[in-house]
């Protein structure tokens, strides 16, 4: 079985390891197979058993195999073969971690051999003490092959290609890498399983800074100097995350941030939709330079259908609009301008700029605008629009916008498919990302709007208690605890079905979308407002056949 990340998190002292070895007819685990297993268990230091048995190939042994590892035809005739050999190999191991010296060799001769047997494949978490040894004895030793290492180390046990000789010096050494690893800050499993990458990392030497990292979730915070926040993220396992970046990290930034980092800060959340809601307002905060997500809702734009005037038009607004029909916060401008080509591309709404008061008076002879020429929209600084038929479609635009977007999608998709049946892909394709910016900013309102107007409540996640206001995390706790706050207070805000401020859509929009990710195992406990869930996604399409 494969631990989950709570077992990768056990103290090294507690954690069961079986150290293997085989012998083989050759190095092709395709075509050549096991003459010997040994296995040996130990735990803290202890032996708590071992098994070694020959194996019956079933085939003819090679000269020279015979010559390096003194196994002979005789000796394995009458040895089991691996298909009996196999249960009795997986009931010893069971979800121990499995050890090896260059342990990716004789674990795909294993899992070869349980593959053609009929059994599932081990998987266990696996420890190599090659790049073990290579991080952290490589420069006492001319080379790390498991006999230089016996003998260089005065390890008890000496190799001898011979399969329980080799796992109980590999045994060996595994306890004097255990010991060295301590140096780095390596307590438990996951810092052991992590360590061969981060070994080779140029800042390798300030995983001394992660050392009282807990195995929790929270919000972690790389600084420079003079308690310059580099960085924020969020962790569902604060120790295994940090220590991440110095391996598997390979984002260009993630160096020159390494470098200049002298501290690393933690906050405990007790779950991991508290360690999100922290992450954001840290972000909000305090804008660190290596971050880039969360840091830009000072971007964000509304879109406002301007139905305070004669003839409404839609219109990009930084600020949440005081009248008229909004959607947003958007997550830019750029996104915002897409969702109004959108509702332009279905509906004959004017696409000029031009302020039309109630006195307004075309200007004689003067020309309609391009949309109007070309039958797609209407044009009422030209004088050549009737102003019933124009409300018309203004209710038609409200619509789209707050209760049925399909008046806009509908038509946009039919464009999608006639565009393609035409093969004129590019039109298509620009088509169907309108209708999809579309339809993600109405899902985004939805979200946001829904959360919003429940007003006060407590709602249930799983074994944890949201108490929120308008859209807001006021605090969270297990079923069992007290409420507790977080570290920083929660933005300012307003009640809904006011515009939400662009400082508070991340927040509301994350905890949304993690009510919504929770389906059915969310529970309402009270609510001051209305609760109306789940939200109503609406579709998107990602290839241009589904258009069709």
């Amino acid at each position: 079985m494969q631990r989950s990340f709570d077992d990768l998190g056990t103290p090294l002292a507690d954690v069961t390891f079986c150290v293997l070895d085989i012998e083989t007819t050759g190095t092709d685990r395709g075509t050549d197979l096991i003459t010997e297993i040994g296995v040996v268990k130990v735990r803290a230091g202890e032996c708590l058993g071992t098994m070694g048995t020959l194996v019956n190939p079933g085939r003819a042994i090679p000269p020279g195999i015979t010559m390096l590892t003194g196994i002979t035809e005789s000796m394995v005739c009458t040895a089991p073969r691996i298909e009996t050999v196999l249960p009795t190999l997986q009931e010893f191991v069971g979800d121990a971690v499995i050890v090896g010296h260059n342990v990716g060799f004789d674990m795909g001769f294993i899992n070869a051999a349980m593959l053609r047997s009929g059994r599932a494949s081990f998987q266990n978490t696996i420890v190599d003490t090659l790049p073990l040894a290579r991080r952290l004895v490589r420069d006492e030793v001319p080379d790390c092959k498991l006999g230089t290492l016996a003998s260089r180390l005065r390890l008890d046990h000496r190799p001898s290609h011979r399969a329980l000789d080799d796992a109980l010096a590999t045994a060996d050494l595994l306890h004097v890498l255990l010991e060295r690893a301590a140096g780095l800050g390596v307590t438990g499993l996951d810092d052991l399983v992590a360590l061969p990458k981060a070994g080779g990392h140029p800042q390798a030497a300030k995983l001394k800074l992660t050392h009282h990292l807990p195995r929790t979730p929270g919000v972690y915070r790389f600084l420079g100097a003079n308690d310059e926040v580099l960085y924020v993220g969020k962790a569902t396992n604060l120790r295994q995350r940090v220590r991440s970046y110095f391996g598997s990290d390979d984002r260009r930034k993630i160096g020159p941030m390494l470098r200049e980092t002298q501290r690393v800060a933690h906050t405990i959340a007790h779950e991991p939709i508290s360690a999100e809601v922290l992450e954001l307002r840290y972000l909000h905060l305090l804008r660190p330079r290596y971050n880039r997500v969360g840091t830009t809702w000072q971007k964000y734009a509304y879109i406002r259908l301007t139905t305070d005037e004669q003839w409404p038009r839609l219109v990009v607004a930084n600020e949440p609009p005081t009248t008229g029909v909004h959607l947003g916060p958007l997550s830019s401008r750029a996104v915002a301008a897409s969702v109004i080509e959108a509702v332009q591309s279905a509906l004959p709404i004017r696409r000029c700029n031009t302020r039309i008061g109630r006195n307004y008076t075309a200007a004689e002879g003067a020309t309609p605008c391009t949309g109007a020429r070309l039958g797609v929209a209407m044009c009422p600084c030209s004088g050549s629009a009737d102003e019933a038929t124009y409300w018309r479609v203004v209710g038609q635009v409200v619509a789209a916008l707050t209760t049925s977007p399909q008046l806009v999608l509908d038509p946009l998709w039919r464009k999608v498919a006639t565009l393609s049946h035409e093969r004129r892909f590019e039109e298509a394709a620009a088509m169907r990302d309108r209708a999809n910016a579309f339809g993600s900013a109405i899902t985004r309102q939805r979200l946001m709007d829904q959360l919003r107007a429940a007003g006060e409540a407590q709602v249930q996640v799983h074994d944890t208690v949201l108490h929120l206001r308008d859209g807001l995390l006021v605090s969270a706790h297990a079923t069992d605890q007290l409420p507790t706050g977080l570290e920083l207070p929660p933005p300012e805000t307003v009640a809904y079905p006011a515009p939400l401020p662009r400082n508070a859509a991340d927040e509301v929009l994350c905890l949304a979308r993690a009510i919504e990710r929770a389906s059915y195992h969310a529970r309402l406990l009270s609510c001051s407002g209305e609760w109306s869930w789940p939200a109503v996604p609406v579709r998107e399409v990602t290839r241009l056949s589904d258009a069709a």
